[in-house]
């Protein structure tokens, strides 16, 4: 297992398998440790990347911090995370809302704007065979949300 700050290097390695195996080792630390949330800037950063592997590691690496979220980053940035619901890519969009119940879990406050945003994505730019998908992302995504207490 490489270091945390190995790890962080490689988030956006040209090698997309390895960028995604750094990403993989860092979710895992931060399921019981908050060790990688000191990095969230990092990943707030990367949600404005051209390259769609890129937001779509710092979009699930933001969500695996929320849980250790004390200093409201995810606060500060909740719009531009939210941003990405509509992605230009949709894999991206679908990567963006399937992280969202776990922001709300961790994140009470911020549930409201994220069924507002949820509930008011307009999918249509997306080819008709994506289309049906975003949108039965979003119906789950809201349930899910929904549920919570």
């Amino acid at each position: 297992m490489k270091s945390i700050e190995d790890n962080i290097n490689l988030l956006q390695d040209k090698n997309n398998v390895t960028a995604c195996g750094a990403m993989n080792e860092l979710v895992q630390i931060s399921e019981n440790s908050d060790e990688v949330y000191r990095y969230m800037d990092v990943f707030a950063e990367m949600l404005d990347s051209g390259n769609s592997y890129v937001r779509n590691r710092g979009l699930k690496l933001i969500s695996a911090n929320a849980k250790w979220d004390k200093d409201f980053k995810i606060d500060e940035i909740i719009d531009k995370y939210l941003g990405h619901i509509t992605d230009v890519k949709p894999i991206t969009a679908r990567q963006c809302i399937s992280a969202l119940p776990e922001i709300a879990k961790y994140k009470p406050e911020l549930k409201e704007d994220i069924l507002s945003a949820l509930k008011s994505a307009d999918v249509s730019r997306y080819p008709e065979s994506m289309t049906s998908l975003v949108w039965k992302d979003i119906q789950k995504a809201v349930k899910e949300i929904e549920s919570l207490t």
